[in-house]
């Protein structure tokens, strides 16, 4: 069993429980056509973080790393009426593709992107004094884990959820010698949620049509 069957199993879940969705086939499309790397969430991926941020009852988002703005869009459907979400990108190139996305979705007036470092941005965002965010979702360099981490719980409260992807790196984080910088910031980004008293926090290995990796949940259990 590998790859091929995983990603079979992908497409049997995705027909069954996932409806066509003309927005979000559109928004791949357009993103291929930039030439933009296929590394976004896949959709059942997609619908997880739409369905956490639902039964959060989540009002304020915050996503580090935007691409082309296919996760920015499931994560920004399930917010209600008066919600706001903050998409951080670094690439001029991936900011304009995701805002040609994210208008065609009918939600540019709902998402805020901000381009530019993510470190940047995020010390941009405790500057200006924002309310804390209900869901954090980092998908960025994974180097940068560890201090996109340390941004987000500054800008968390109790009860915010912080979710991470790709953090099992095809098993590479088990291995304490590598030399891989994303394997390391990884690996450090664990680390960092075992000894942090304000979170309590798990990491699920996921197989799919993306291959072998997988995501970090941590609960914000109080506030800075």
């Amino acid at each position: 069993m590998g790859e091929e069957r995983w990603a079979e199993v992908d497409r049997y879940l995705t027909d069954l429980l996932l409806p066509d969705d003309p927005v979000l086939d559109s928004t791949l499309r357009a993103s291929e056509a930039a030439h933009l790397p296929a590394i976004q969430v896949s959709p059942p991926q997609g619908k997880l973080l739409e369905l956490l941020a639902r039964i959060r009852g989540t009002r304020r988002i915050l996503e580090i790393g935007t691409l082309g703005g296919y996760s920015t869009i499931w994560l920004a459907r399930s917010l209600p009426p008066g919600g706001h979400m903050v998409t951080l990108e670094l690439d001029p190139k991936h900011a304009q593709v995701a805002r040609a996305n994210l208008e065609r979705a009918g939600l540019d007036e709902v998402v805020e992107l901000r381009e530019g470092p993510a470190t940047r941005s995020l010390a941009d965002l405790a500057r200006e004094g924002v309310d804390p965010f209900d869901l954090i979702f980092i998908d960025a360099d994974k180097a940068g884990y560890p201090e996109y981490l340390a941004w987000a719980l500054r800008l968390s409260r109790s009860g915010s959820v912080i979710v991470a992807d790709n953090v099992v790196r095809n098993g590479a984080v088990a291995d304490a010698s590598s030399r891989d910088e994303s394997v390391r910031g990884v690996r450090r980004f664990h680390e960092m949620l075992a000894g942090e008293p304000r979170v309590s926090a798990t990491a699920i290995q996921t197989v799919g049509a993306k291959g072998y990796d997988g995501f970090a949940l941590a609960f914000v259990t109080r506030d800075p």
